[in-house]
């Protein structure tokens, strides 16, 4: 016999698997020996009330073996000689698309303008402990993107627009751990991301890919509205007639690029504001209701949302446990992130808490254009960067402090690796953004017990949420409105954000060229 349940344990119980047994027979009314295996389908927390709760979903087979599922098979080939596809970035919307041409029979050709993942970290030491920049290779650019070294959060809600549970069973079959597939927000840690990246890769060359670091895309070949080859930073031209651009939502020269090549884009609304940080016993304490955190219990995370001023406000890519991390991409600029280790065991939880902005604001600083949004970011950052100490070291203020519009005369340890400069962060960001931002956090203590403290810090500032421009593309064949064989993809081109809707239209993107392929 085989039944679906769900039950609700404390976590002690739920991180011993006797006992998950014993509580597994009890709601299905049997003896726990009949029991003769489960299968989790989906776990996550209930922290509502006083006592936390794990609550398992699971199918339970009583009296019976289950039959053994199929081992999970991607179905790649040898594509040595196969027709080939150019894809432009190696990040997760890069590889999936590599990894489904193979699938299909196709020959994928990547190029990354950035480092493989064990050279890509001499850079990040720099930027971490010298503050020195390499535009091509840093926390955005470089093999597996952003999400590399940015935490690896699998959750999505874009689940209309593909497979989830595919884009879950290949990072597994890559060398994930199993929980991935089933824990309500699945995610694997910086630390372990780049082996399953290098993997992937490894794959994608054993099958007859190639995969070309330091190859940075410089133009793009036309005849009328065909793609006929591309170019490299090194001169070489490739030949081809189909591109999957790829590129992430930093590469502002790709952006500028098209721009002076007449192919369309379109300037695109996003959100910027900071990295806020408490002492994670802070966050922990408010959404446990607790002094201390079970151990058996993850540390805790929160997602805030507001409306300020007719704008919206939210928390962004929250990393319990984590650090904030240098994210610019260019010297003269400040951008910052998160990440968190696997363990999530860093004593503080940063989160980006972020504004949304408009062509109404880029107008008013006098930007306007399909680069408006863009030109608009890179005032912030610079500013940043002017009021910051040098270095990559950002301007900070406690949160109180922010409020009441006081320079902070000290600040408290921070995870920023750079180091941090007591500063006035209405200097940095517009009017608009610090004015919502300000209500914002006052808002957000009312419905978080502890949130607003002067224990916690802004950092400026957090501004890559998603990409400043939109690259249209046709709903049905995902080509470029203009350019046949043009394949806008991910969140570089504004259809995606976060590593698993990336990969997700990666897929798709794949799908889209090899069908528009077999066409020709």
């Amino acid at each position: 016999m085989i039944k679906n349940i769900s039950i609700s344990l404390t976590p002690a119980d739920a991180a011993d698997e006797a006992q998950v047994k014993k509580y597994i027979a009890a709601e299905c009314g049997v003896a726990p020996e009949r029991i003769s295996d489960y299968t989790i389908q989906k776990r996550s927390i209930d922290a509502r009330s006083r006592q936390a709760r794990i609550i398992i979903q699971a199918q339970i087979f009583i009296d019976e073996v289950p039959a053994e599922a199929p081992a999970f098979d991607p179905q790649l080939q040898d594509v040595s000689n196969a027709p080939h596809i150019v894809i432009v970035g190696a990040g997760p919307a890069g590889l999936f698309a590599a990894l489904q041409l193979i699938t299909l029979g196709y020959k994928p050709i990547i190029l990354e303008r950035g480092k493989d993942v064990r050279s890509r970290r001499r850079d990040l030491a720099a930027m971490n402990k010298e503050g020195i920049v390499n535009p091509e290779s840093n926390y955005c650019f470089g093999e597996g993107g952003a999400g590399t070294y940015s935490d690896g959060k699998l959750y999505t809600r874009s689940t209309k627009r593909g497979n989830v549970q595919r884009i879950l069973q290949l990072f597994h079959y890559f060398g994930a751990e199993a929980n991935i597939l089933f824990d309500a927000h699945p995610h694997i840690g910086t630390n372990k991301l780049p082996q399953i990246i290098t993997a992937m890769r490894q794959q994608i060359m054993d099958c007859g890919g190639d995969v070309l670091f330091e190859t940075k895309l410089t133009d793009i070949l036309l005849n009328g509205d065909k793609i006929t080859g591309i170019k490299t930073a090194s001169g070489d031209t490739i030949d081809c007639t189909s591109v999957i651009l790829a590129t992430g939502h930093s590469a502002r020269d790709i952006f500028t690029l098209l721009h002076r090549k007449n192919i369309m884009v379109e300037c695109k609304p996003f959100a910027l504001g900071v990295r806020i940080e408490h002492p994670q016993l802070i966050i922990d304490q408010s959404q446990y209701h607790c002094n201390v955190r079970d151990p058996y219990l993850p540390p805790a995370s929160y997602s805030l949302v507001a409306q300020e001023n007719g704008r919206g406000v939210f928390s962004f890519c929250m990393c319990p446990g984590g650090i904030i991390a240098p994210a610019a991409t260019a010297p003269g600029e400040i951008v910052v992130n998160g990440w968190s280790p696997s363990k999530r065991n860093n004593p503080f939880a940063n989160s980006g808490t972020v504004v949304a902005v408009d062509e109404r604001d880029f107008a008013a600083y006098g930007f306007t254009g399909p680069l408006a949004a863009m030109r608009y970011q890179q005032m912030v950052e610079q500013k940043a960067f002017a009021i910051g100490g040098g270095n990559l070291v950002a301007p900070a203020q406690r949160m109180t402090d922010f409020t009441n519009n006081k320079v902070s005369s000290t600040l408290p340890d921070c995870s920023y690796l750079p180091g941090i400069h007591s500063a006035a962060i209405s200097e940095v960001l517009p009017k608009e953004v610090n004015a919502a931002l300000k209500k914002a956090v006052v808002d957000f203590g009312k419905k978080m017990k502890g949130y607003f403290t002067n224990e916690a810090i802004l950092v400026a500032t957090e501004s890559r949420t998603s990409s400043p421009v939109r690259i249209p593309r046709d709903k049905d064949t995902l080509q470029h409105v203009q350019i046949k064989g043009l394949y806008p993809c991910a969140e570089g081109a504004g259809y995606a954000g976060g590593i698993v809707s990336a990969a997700i239209d990666g897929e798709r993107c794949a799908e889209a060229a090899v069908a528009s392929f077999v066409k020709k």
